[in-house]
């Protein structure tokens, strides 16, 4: 297998790396991440003009990309600069608003056309407070009630929920909690009357809300995807956020790594420079092979992503985002443990990009998850 970027993957990798690198400083992101909005969007809209977010989307949705290797190159760059932008979201309540619109919905297929332009943001609230690591377990319910739906329930951590115009907000209309049928998706405007957000800032910089519907009424047409039948809509997209995840957190482990490289270089003890001290070497080369078979896992992952046996499909991605979590919490240690102190202070970039390796660990299923998921999965297939 030839793993080598094609010409135009090298070209968007290069133009985005070069964006961020002039435009998209340490101290810039992380005034965007202090921020009451979360994000800028000046530099959302010129990410877009670049093509950036096109490149999240194939050709039939009106993008140029959409394939697991695009989210890669795109997301491992997002990663490099730590990018708080709302790039996660966009991939996943993208992806089920180009699906719906497949199936003939036209609101949704014009809406995932201005999300690709940059003129519109939305969010994908699926997560619930009682089960926050299981997508299957969804207890918000819609109703019908003459010509309109009904939405009642809680949705938990909607990232970037506040800077959305509207909201894919999945609920059962029929099923227990945590059956696959059952499933259905609604397009809510986010100034809907019944629906209520909290929001606050994350950890590790942006922004994400806490959602309370409330007899949220709904016209017919917000239906969007077949009712019941959203749960392959929705492993699809999650499938393309774990990608992009464990593609960002690839890129923040290399930023980092490359950091503590140059400490190690430049810090000298007892006369020579950290770095000569073979005990230090011995630490560094571990890193480079956590993140180098990272790496690999990422790689199959991506290759994956458009796998129609969802047992491989899924199986290739767990497996990616066990790795990943693996890696990127020790990457995060080793490398303030090597910086001793400074590692610690808020002023060196690599505090910030230890706390996103942590956190990228816990979105979309940490690796315990990830690690029992696998393992189901290969049992159902060996029973199979």
């Amino acid at each position: 297998m030839n793993f080598e970027l094609t010409e135009d993957r090298r070209m968007l990798a290069d133009s985005l790396s070069r964006y961020l690198r002039e435009q998209y400083t340490f101290d810039t992101r992380r005034q965007i991440a202090e921020s009451a909005q979360g994000y800028s969007s000046t530099h959302w809209q010129a990410l877009a003009d670049l093509g950036i977010i096109g490149a999240l989307f194939s050709e039939a949705h009106g993008g140029y990309g959409g394939k697991g290797f695009d989210l890669a190159v795109v997301f491992e760059e997002l990663g490099r600069a730590l990018v708080v932008e709302p790039f996660l979201q966009t991939v996943l309540a993208g992806r089920l608003l180009a699906a719906a619109g497949e199936a003939g919905s036209r609101a949704a297929q014009a809406l995932a056309e201005r999300v690709i332009t940059g003129q519109d943001i939305v969010a994908f609230a699926h997560g619930e407070p009682q089960a926050p690591l299981d997508a299957l377990h969804v207890c918000t319910r819609a109703t019908r009630s003459g010509p309109h739906w009904i939405l009642t329930g809680q949705k938990a951590v909607v990232w970037q929920a506040e800077a959305a115009s509207a909201l894919v907000i999945s609920a059962r209309t029929a099923g227990d909690p945590t059956d696959t049928e059952g499933l259905s998706l609604f397009l809510v405007p986010a100034d809907a009357a019944g629906l209520s957000l909290r929001g606050y800032p994350l950890i590790d910089g942006g922004r994400g809300a806490e959602l309370e519907l409330d007899q949220v009424q709904l016209e017919a047409d917000a239906l969007i995807g077949p009712e019941g039948g959203a749960w392959p809509a929705i492993e699809r997209a999650l499938g393309a956020g774990i990608v992009a995840l464990c593609a960002e957190a690839l890129g923040a482990m290399d930023a980092a790594r490359q950091m503590t490289l140059q400490y190690l270089q430049e810090r000298r003890q007892f006369g020579q420079p950290l770095g000569a001290f073979q005990a230090l070497q011995h630490r560094m080369v571990e890193l480079l092979l956590e993140i180098e078979q990272a790496r690999s896992a990422v790689i199959r992952a991506a290759a994956e992503l458009d796998n129609d046996n969802a047992q491989v499909r899924e199986q290739a991605l767990s497996m990616a985002k066990y790795t990943i979590g693996q890696a990127g919490c020790l990457v995060a240690e080793e490398a303030i443990q090597l910086h001793g102190g400074i590692g610690m202070t808020w002023e060196l970039p690599l505090s910030h990009y230890a706390k996103r390796l942590i956190m990228i660990d816990h979105q979309l299923g940490d690796a315990d998850f990830h690690l029992q998921r696998y393992i189901a999965l290969g049992r159902a297939s060996a029973a199979g």
